[in-house]
């Protein structure tokens, strides 16, 4: 780039100060003591986001009316978004290291991992020997779990450090589950085998291809998750495919998203995609009426931020729980 430098110069200001910029943008606030301890425990920066939701579509002026608890209801709808969306994903991360170490471990034995010739990409291969290394030498380094009562339980990775020498790595069970997402993933896109690939894929009620993507897109969403990040009205970056096969379980009318493009970039396929899976690893689950639930309960959240349709629970699709 050429020209000038670009400077950032503005100054830190106290909680008094950033209130009062949002009043001069139109923000109404009643309890000023109290919206002070809000932005105090909570960041400027943080609850900004959620302010400019209200803007008029001129920035920095908000529609006439917008109070502070218009914006801290906001705030506090996304929080419970997130962890309902985290209630899914992790049971779809824990299913899907469940499923490559039940498959992986009768095929090729318990330490079946160490064996290059299970991996089609060889750095990945080697990305996870380094990471169960470095999981092993931070465990070795660690003081052993001591009792505190009847009912502690040492985790697994500290019993097996404690108790055996050989062989130096411990069993897949052990270790899938202290992997991060982003190593697991990338393990079940590498893996050699493709008809082991079918087979986890399978037992999450989809096909490769559509698996690799959507994990992808979890990753993403988790880690906004994870970071307690904006989620409700952003676009994501990273969205799943709309699967083509028909023994993938999917909307009955597909068409809410494909008509309107700009949804595929949003939360709904997302949602969409969790559900699909969680018929088939939790077909009694209840985590869609939680999910309409939680939406009725905030009627002044827009549920186009998220790229949700109008009467979207009313597709046969969505289990309602009456059966439940």
């Amino acid at each position: 780039m050429s020209g000038e430098p670009r400077i950032y110069a503005k100054p830190a200001l106290d909680e008094a100060a950033l209130l009062a910029r949002w009043q001069e943008r139109g923000l109404q606030i009643s309890d000023e003591l109290r919206a002070q301890r809000y932005l105090r425990h909570i960041g400027y920066y943080r609850l900004s986001a959620y302010v400019r939701s209200f803007e008029t579509g001129e920035r920095d002026i908000l529609r006439d009316g917008t109070e502070f608890n218009d914006v801290l209801g906001l705030y506090v709808f996304d929080r419970r978004l997130r962890l309902h969306v985290l209630d899914a994903i992790e049971r779809v991360e824990i299913g899907l290291r469940a499923a490559i170490t039940d498959h992986m471990a009768l095929i090729a034995g318990p330490h079946w991992y160490e064996d290059g010739v299970h991996f089609a990409v060889q750095s990945v291969h080697d990305r996870l020997l380094g990471d169960v290394d470095r999981m092993l030498t931070d465990q070795r380094r660690r003081r052993p779990e001591t009792a505190l009562g009847s009912d502690r339980f040492a985790s697994a990775l500290d019993h097996y450090v404690a108790t055996f020498d050989e062989p130096s790595r411990p069993p897949t069970w052990i270790v899938f589950e202290e992997l991060t997402f982003g190593t697991t993933m990338l393990v079940y896109d590498v893996l050699a085998d493709k008809r082991v690939k079918s087979s986890i894929a399978a037992s999450l009620g989809v096909v490769p291809p559509v698996l690799s993507s959507w994990l992808k897109s979890y990753q993403r969403v988790r880690n906004i998750c994870a970071h307690h990040g904006r989620l409700w009205n952003r676009g994501l970056g990273v969205y799943p495919v709309l699967p083509r096969s028909q023994s993938i379980r999917w909307l009955v009318q597909p068409t809410v998203i494909t008509a309107e493009p700009w949804r595929r970039q949003r939360l709904y396929p997302v949602l969409v995609s969790l559900q699909t899976i969680l018929h088939t690893i939790s077909p009694s689950s209840t985590w869609a009426p939680r999910l309409r639930d939680l939406l009725e309960a905030s009627p002044e959240v827009p549920l186009r931020g998220m790229g949700i349709p109008e009467g979207w629970f009313t597709d046969p699709f969505w289990p309602d729980g009456s059966t439940r």
